[in-house]
């Protein structure tokens, strides 16, 4: 039972079951540093994760 969450060309694997926000603070991605889609649509950090999926994440750049 596990999901991938995918940022860039690295892959995290994560139990399924528990939160985004949860799965990133286990994989020491800072979760303000992203943006999380499941099958092309947004998610919450709230969101929980389900078994086989894959979570594409998307780096946000900031600056001014």
């Amino acid at each position: 039972m596990s999901v991938k969450l995918v940022l860039r060309n690295k892959e995290y694997e994560v139990k399924a079951g528990m939160a985004l926000l949860d799965a990133l603070k286990k994989c020491d991605i800072v979760p303000e540093s992203v943006i999380a889609t499941r099958n092309g649509e947004l998610i919450t950090e709230d969101e929980l994760l389900i078994d086989g999926e894959t979570i594409k994440l998307i780096a946000v750049i900031s600056g001014g």
